[in-house]
């Protein structure tokens, strides 16, 4: 795995030992940042599900100013924190070693401009769960945009409070672009 654009353009990225998540492909994360781009630039970031942290990392190259990474297993934060160091990044990401639900129970305080929410494929019910807590709504900046991805058969269905503005699918794989209404996030 490598950063493909921006400041940390060519850096190459760990994965975690054991195989416990699946890192996005060169081709996912190019598709993903064609259509983010003008999203980025100076936005706060949140990765949920963060793994290496691929995708918060390739936004930092890309312009955003900082990534909050949540993860909780112990080998993707190993990596996660290297691939941070290897970046240059450190300073710019904040690393919570935590469940996913957990960390929005705690009621982050945002604004978050861009979130990516890539929870295990298979884990339908928990990527659901996190597009539907109201503590990410509340996070989140007026025009944020929530980008969740999942194999096309299990796909998340969108909570009522947000709408889908484009759908990508990508070989097995579809990449979901959320808007949640102002008033949703409590304003």
């Amino acid at each position: 795995m490598r950063v493909i654009a921006g400041e940390a353009k060519g850096r190459r990225l760990v994965a975690p030992r054991g195989g416990g998540t699946r890192a996005a492909t060169d081709r996912i994360r190019e598709t993903l940042f064609a259509i983010l781009e003008p999203e980025l630039y100076d936005a706060q970031v949140l990765d949920l599900f963060a793994g290496a942290g691929t995708f918060g990392i390739e936004a930092i190259s890309r312009g955003a100013s900082s990534a909050t990474f949540v993860e909780r297993d112990a080998e993707a934060l190993k990596a996660l924190r290297r691939n941070l160091e290897t970046t240059r990044f450190v300073e710019r990401g904040r690393v919570i070693p935590a469940h996913v639900i957990a960390f929005l129970d705690s009621r982050p305080a945002g604004p978050f401009g861009v979130v990516f929410v890539d929870p295990p494929f298979v884990d339908v019910a928990t990527a659901e769960a996190t597009l539907r807590h109201d503590a990410l709504r509340a996070a989140l900046a007026p025009d944020a945009v929530v980008v969740a991805r999942s194999l096309r058969k299990h796909a998340p269905a969108p909570p009522a409070s947000a709408r889908v503005i484009r759908a990508k699918n990508i070989g097995e794989e579809t990449l979901l672009f959320l808007r949640y209404s102002h008033s949703a996030a409590g304003g």
